[in-house]
């Protein structure tokens, strides 16, 4: 039995918009499902302990397994993983449960996803929980040329805009790829610290001139690293990848999207030592948002549903027991 096997519940599969979507079921099909949306480079194993949570707390939640990754399909071509697709994965899913509307919480590139959804979808939208992914306005230029511009060649997201090239480094050792993110947060500061004369955020090089053999501040068990690993190598990073191959299709495409939430439960996590998603992103949220609520978790890096499982687990269930009682 793979490692991902042994730490989840059975895997499901859904036909939807056009992919074979893997996903991750608890609790009694009954109420407002919560549907948790993973970031990169993660999986709906990244949701374990909310899934564990939700399931004793009587409480209906669902993890896929997103386009690209893990056992949903990686069809070819970059413009399938533009934010349409995304978005509309997440509706058909919906569909496919015969679920009118459900909350979404999205961490990471999943909480870009889920914050688009009452865009794009409003009226498939329960609430939304961003996990220290901010709703951020759209920006008055191309994303890739002002990150260029501000952060440097080597920054990864611009740095993933080259075909094949970070494909190939990530997937060259996925055990070293998989340990170097999945830290605690003062070695993801470290890493994403700008060196002389080089780019803030180079994880690229950061990751090549890492020592494999450097244990310190790992966060993840044997167990919960393999199950990361099993799927990366089995998977490839590309379909991940792809995602942020489409920030500048994106943009385009949202010009004539709405600026603000109205309506809509909002609630914001905030982590406090995330240095990728930093807490001060989330600042004038409240401005476009008509219902936000927000919440600091102390201590936490950029991977907080797994680095602050039970801190997490709290927020979620008291702001779903208030805004969403059973």
């Amino acid at each position: 039995m793979s490692a991902l096997a042994r730490q989840m519940p059975p895997v499901k599969h859904a036909q939807v918009n056009g992919i074979d979507m893997a996903y991750y079921e608890v609790g009694p099909r009954e109420g407002v499902p919560i549907i948790f949306c993973h970031g990169f480079p993660e999986l709906a194993f990244s949701w374990r302990h909310q899934l564990k949570a939700c399931e004793a707390a009587g409480r209906w939640a669902i993890a896929p397994d997103q386009r690209g990754y893990g056992l949903t399909s990686r069809p070819e071509g970059v413009e399938n993983y533009d934010m349409a697709h995304l978005t509309g994965d997440l509706i058909g899913l919906l569909d496919h449960l015969g679920v009118e509307k459900a909350i979404f919480c999205g961490h990471d590139w999943g909480g870009i996803v889920t914050w688009q959804l009452p865009l794009m979808h409003p009226d498939r939208v329960a609430g939304i929980i961003g996990l220290n992914t901010p709703f951020m306005r759209r920006a008055p230029m191309d994303p890739i040329t002002g990150m260029r511009a501000v952060f440097g060649e080597d920054m990864y997201i611009v740095w993933f805009q080259k075909p094949d090239v970070a494909d190939a480094a990530l997937g060259a050792d996925v055990d070293k790829t998989m340990r170097f993110f999945m830290r605690k947060p003062a070695a993801v500061e470290q890493a994403a610290a700008q060196p002389e004369g080089g780019s803030t955020f180079a994880f690229g090089a950061a990751l090549a001139a890492w020592d494999k053999s450097d244990t310190a501040n790992q966060l993840l068990s044997p167990d919960e690293l393999a199950a990361f690993v099993e799927s990366f190598e089995a998977s490839s990073f590309t379909g991940g990848i792809n995602w942020y191959r489409n920030f500048t299709r994106n943009w385009e495409a949202s010009a004539d999207l709405p600026t603000r939430i109205d309506g809509i439960p909002c609630f914001m996590i905030m982590a406090e030592k995330d240095v990728v998603l930093s807490p001060a992103m989330a600042d004038g949220m409240e401005d476009v948002i008509s219902d936000l609520e927000k919440a600091l978790v102390k201590e936490s890096g950029h991977w907080t549903q797994q680095e602050k499982p039970e801190e997490v687990n709290r927020l979620i269930l008291d702001w779903m027991d208030r805004r969403f009682p059973k």
